[in-house]
């Protein structure tokens, strides 16, 4: 594919279905930062070559029909198995006693 200028090389590259690696080569860096706001894909790669990425160092996933967040290869990939919760507790309030566990677990015994 052409395209005219980097607007429309950016339309076309955003318009694929999939989106496991994109690159992008420009001696400008307002368009890499661009590139960086607005490609959305797994792994970008900037002024380099878009194959090769390091197992354990890149999560390397991808987007739209290329899947959906992290693949095997980083820590992030672990994230997707666990759910995130807070459980907050007002340790203030009246009657709050941290050794009251001690006291009962003794009375009730073994």
């Amino acid at each position: 594919m052409k395209a005219r200028d980097f607007d429309e090389a950016l339309t076309i590259a955003k318009s694929t279905a999939y989106k496991l690696t994109g690159g992008v080569f420009s001696r400008k860096p307002s368009h890499l930062e661009r590139a960086k706001r607005e490609f959305r894909v797994g792994d970008l790669y900037l002024n380099r070559g878009i194959t090769g990425a390091l197992v354990g160092r890149q999560p390397f996933g991808g987007f739209g029909l290329s899947g959906v967040g992290s693949q095997a290869g980083g820590r992030e990939y672990l994230l997707q198995f666990v759910e995130p919760r807070v459980c907050s507790e007002n340790t203030l309030r009246r009657g709050f006693a941290p050794g009251m566990d001690e006291i009962d677990t003794a009375r009730q015994g073994p």
